[in-house]
């Protein structure tokens, strides 16, 4: 293929990777907001994480049949439009329904998407897969950053209103769309593949990678929605609150790129993970029982260690599997793991939140989360594949 098509390939993938994430992230912001305005339980609300999040898991099983028989390309660019009718829908009415609604239709839309870009991934940049995973993860961190950092501006500007707010990131989608109708579609079949279209459910490593990544999407989508809250409560400013949640994303940008290609230039991708674990759990202490002590280095150290810890577990099928479809298929059962439980933790907070009466407790059990988590690590070095 010609560079300038691989150019093309790689932009439309970034562009892709970043309309992952705003749709749930812009949410944060916002949302003592909008559960006060719509007359919202915290753990009601939540549910604007939690089913977006529930969807990506378990529809990513669907996402290597859909590739079969609608093509890779063609299938990812049909869930950039289900994206952005979604986000642009949000325009049209503040109420729960659409909220939560157009909630659903993007966690959809996300669930098939993900275990695809990473076929894409294998397919076209064999040879450059740290590389090419780098810029991938660096550009959902990006997309993460954004909608948690320029939604409450976006929503400033467009009369204080923050349905409109949240539907201006259609407009990136917009922009993904019409990138991806560019991408020429090319059809994948099982036995063209050489592999079922099936989740590897017998791969006792698939499960310890889907256990790990469970682990981290729990304490992401948690903290994504819980943790401007939790320094509001702790007596920070809303202002610094909301200043701390938007270091801890945009510390995830450069982690995002700098730890995959670390983790295919020495190799170490295991022992990245566990220090991205242990600390983790030291911030999210520092969190739960100390959150004015120094809250914006344990922010920074967050940001940089969740998005490393992200970032690698995208790394992880493309080691372990052989093809395009074969990817697809770890990726998604990852996912549908990862995400059936990341979309309970949004709730379980709120939950234990609304029955403790303080955030101190749901950052608690998100510090045992990542004692968890740097365990299961080690446990991952045995048996390691080597880079390729």
């Amino acid at each position: 293929m010609k560079p300038a098509s691989k150019t093309l390939l790689l932009i439309a993938l970034i562009v892709a990777a970043i309309n992952l994430r705003p749709g749930i992230t812009s949410l944060a912001p916002l949302i003592e907001r909008i559960a006060e305005e719509l007359a919202l339980s915290r753990t009601v609300i939540s549910l604007t994480t939690a089913l977006p999040v529930l969807c990506m898991g378990l529809l990513a099983p669907f996402a290597p049949r859909l590739a079969v028989r609608f093509g890779l390309e063609r299938t990812v660019t049909l869930c950039l439009m289900l994206i952005t009718g979604a986000l642009a829908i949000r325009l049209i009415g503040d109420t729960t329904a659409i909220l939560i609604g157009s909630a659903v239709v993007m966690g959809a839309a996300i669930a098939i998407a993900g275990p695809l870009l990473s076929g894409f991934i294998k397919r076209h940049f064999i040879g450059r897969v740290g590389k090419v995973v780098a810029w991938y993860s660096l550009s959902m961190a990006i997309g993460g950053a954004a909608g948690a950092v320029l939604t409450v501006p976006a929503t400033q500007l467009l009369g204080d209103n923050w349905s409109r707010g949240l539907a201006a990131w259609a407009l990136l989608g917009i922009a993904g769309v019409v990138l991806w109708l560019f991408v020429p579609n090319l059809k994948v079949t099982e036995e063209t593949a050489g592999q079922p279209a099936g989740l590897p459910w017998a791969k006792p490593r698939a499960w310890m990678i889907s256990g790990f990544f469970a682990l981290q999407a729990g304490l992401f989508y948690a903290i994504a929605t819980w943790a401007v809250a939790r320094y509001h409560e702790a007596g920070l400013s809303l202002l610094h609150s909301n200043n701390l949640f938007g270091t801890i994303m945009l510390m995830g940008l450069p982690s995002a790129f700098l730890l995959p290609w670390l983790a295919q230039r020495f190799n170490n991708r295991y022992i990245l993970l566990m220090i991205c674990g242990a600390t983790s759990a030291l911030c999210l202490a520092m969190i739960a029982f100390m959150p004015r002590l120094l809250p914006e280095v344990w922010a920074v150290a967050l940001g940089f260690a969740l998005s490393g810890s992200f970032a690698l577990s995208l790394v992880l099928p493309l080691y372990e599997a052989e093809s395009p479809l074969d990817v697809s298929r770890w990726t998604a059962m990852m996912l549908f793991m990862g995400y059936s439980f990341g979309s309970l933790m949004p709730v379980i907070s709120g939950f234990v939140r609304d029955a403790s009466g303080t955030y101190q407790m749901p950052f608690a059990m998100m510090t045992g989360m990542a004692v968890v988590m740097t365990v299961l690590a080690g446990f991952l070095r045995h048996g390691a594949r080597s880079a390729r």
